[in-house]
């Protein structure tokens, strides 16, 4: 089971470093190790980001739903408060990541046009 999570890993890491030397321009200039090391930072960044973004929305929902602490368990109008907070979350940086895409894509297309 573990080597065949490694592999899998592995293969992700293979799939992963083609992909971001085919996005990112200048990358293919360094040499394989070094672009390993950008994509290991690039990835520790990302990670540093999503704890932080899942932090502030544990913190924001507790915050807003979260009132009556009378009882040890979550009350079901603090859970319904809590599946909103998160469900709203959730849509709005889906759509932000959406417009990001777009917005990068058109940005592509106009590098390319010239």
């Amino acid at each position: 089971s573990f080597v065949i999570h490694l592999r899998r890993d592995c293969h992700r890491e293979a799939d992963s470093l083609f992909f971001f030397t085919m996005q990112v321009p200048g990358v293919d200039q360094l040499s394989q190790r070094d672009q390993m090391q950008v994509m290991a930072q690039l990835n520790e960044m990302q990670m540093q980001e999503s704890m932080s973004t899942y932090n502030g929305l544990v913190e924001r929902c507790f915050n807003e739903c979260v009132t009556n602490f009378r009882f040890k368990a979550i009350q079901s109008d603090e859970e319904q408060c809590i599946t909103r907070c998160v469900q709203k979350f959730m849509s709005f940086t889906q759509r932000v990541s959406q417009r990001f895409q777009e917005k990068q894509q058109q940005m592509q297309q106009a590098m390319g046009s010239r």
